[in-house]
């Protein structure tokens, strides 16, 4: 990796960068380092490179010419070593905020150049031109740029591979997966009275594994609850979520299936939104919690499903939704295929079935949805005499549904090859099969409870 930072105090940036770990990586050529003076690409005797701000105010702008001049200096050293073109950051305050994961990203490219700022700032017109991005590392003010690239520079350069002794060290210390790092100790056993945990002289590293992980959690819940609110979404929400399967399967299905966008996990409720139909999902312990979770989202012309009576009642007051469906959410919970029904041709269907299909299916008004189902590949028919006697398919946030027998076809166990037929296709793409029905549909229910689909105890609720 090569990294160029230009500056106007070079020598500032290359003592930084001689000394301790870096110093040792760069003399070792696991990293290249270069400083440039801005002044030495300046066009003017006295090598000024910054002038009074048009408009007025107080403090100087750093010149664009010299700026420009000497990224395109650094291009073509660049070039000369057959790397890629450098990626340019801008240290401004206007930046996004460094972290660690930025660093992550900044330390995946061939070629970095910093642009270290001075002054009150940088001519905005070599950062439009130049500029493939602006960085801060802070929410304060300080002199100039050099500081903020050489923390930059610290952070990226542990995750080259070589530069710390220890491989593991980069990535089990603080910030990795949103957890502050667990406390530290080494000798003496018992210092002013206060010992060693004695997990860490068990020996036992599995122990020493789990207590770490459990210290690293309480701590960053205690001192940085902002960081343990993104610490392992997927797995917290699972967690949640499987306190009653059943009931909240079409979510646990969701984050399963990569579809899921996470917005929050709590102790108290998950919200998250299916990014295929931009349904919203939440379930909450309490009626407080649930607010909490939908002051997150969205509301106009959103779509809501969720997991409790009180949360419903929230959504459709705070919003004014008014249609409601209750429903019983059913889930296959077995891996084993059914055997399906001898003497049924069920195919799947293509796109020229969908004025038909929209025809028969009056739960959605738009026959673009119908039409989408159909491209995805997701839509099922079974035919008698080469006629289409029935369909099923599976909703876009993952439900099995959609499922329409035709009236001439009806009470002769078309329905329920159907759903079986959807059931082994959703387990032989690694799915747990679930639908969501209304609970008045006294004929559905009977149609789950005969292809073995356990019921929630808890309802669905629907709001649009």
């Amino acid at each position: 990796m090569r990294i160029d930072i230009v500056t106007l105090f070079p020598e500032l940036c290359d003592g930084f960068l001689s000394t301790s770990i870096l110093g040792r990586a760069r003399a070792k050529s696991l990293f290249e380092a270069h400083c440039h003076q801005i002044r030495d690409y300046t066009k003017n005797k006295q090598r000024q490179t910054d002038d009074y701000p048009y408009g007025g105010g107080c403090g100087m702008v750093l010149y664009a010419q010299p700026i420009a001049d000497c990224l395109r200096a650094v291009a073509d050293q660049c070039a000369q070593q057959g790397r890629a073109k450098p990626h340019v950051v801008f240290l401004t305050a206007a930046g996004q905020p460094y972290n660690e994961e930025t660093a992550r990203r900044l330390s995946s490219y061939e070629s970095l150049a910093l642009v270290c700022g001075h002054y009150e700032g940088i001519d905005q017109r070599v950062i439009d031109t130049f500029g493939d991005e602006e960085i801060s590392i802070g929410d304060y003010v300080l002199t100039g740029g050099e500081f903020p690239a050489m923390v930059m520079i610290d952070a990226i350069s542990r995750m080259v591979p070589g530069v710390l002794k220890n491989e593991e060290s980069g990535v089990t210390e603080s910030f990795h997966e949103n957890l502050l790092e667990y406390p530290q100790y080494t000798r003496p056993e018992v210092w002013h009275e206060k010992s060693v945990p004695a997990v860490l002289l068990s020996g036992d590293h599995a122990k020493v594994d789990l207590w770490r992980r459990q210290k690293a959690e309480e701590r960053t819940r205690r001192i940085r609850p902002d960081l343990y609110e993104k610490y392992d979404l997927e797995g917290r929400a699972l967690e949640y979520l499987k306190r009653d399967k059943i009931l909240h399967m079409d979510m646990i299905e969701d984050i399963r299936r990569g579809k899921a966008r996470l917005i929050a996990v709590r102790e108290d409720g998950v919200l998250l939104q299916d990014r295929d139909s931009s349904v919203y999902m939440l379930t909450a312990r309490t009626k407080d919690a649930g607010e909490r979770l939908l002051s997150m989202t969205e509301p106009e012309g959103a779509q809501y499903t969720c997991h409790q009576k009180f949360v419903m009642e929230s959504i459709c007051a705070r919003f004014e939704k008014k249609r409601v469906s209750e429903c019983f959410q059913v889930v296959y919970t077995k891996k084993t295929p059914l055997e399906e029904p001898a003497g049924f041709d069920i195919r799947v269907l293509d796109e020229s079935f969908a004025g038909i299909v929209s025809e028969h299916y009056d739960l959605v008004d738009d026959e673009g949805y119908v039409t989408e189902r159909l491209r995805a590949g997701v839509m099922i028919g079974a035919f008698v005499d080469g006629k289409l006697a029935g369909f099923a398919g599976i909703h876009s946030e993952g439900a099995m549904g959609m499922l329409e027998v035709f009236e001439p076809f009806r009470r002769q166990g078309i329905g329920y090859a159907l759903e079986i037929a959807q059931i082994n296709r959703e387990l032989a793409k690694g799915h747990t099969p679930y639908a969501q029905i209304f609970t008045d549909n006294d004929k559905s229910v009977a149609l789950q409870q005969k292809t073995g689909l356990k019921m929630s105890g808890g309802r669905v609720y629907w709001i649009s």
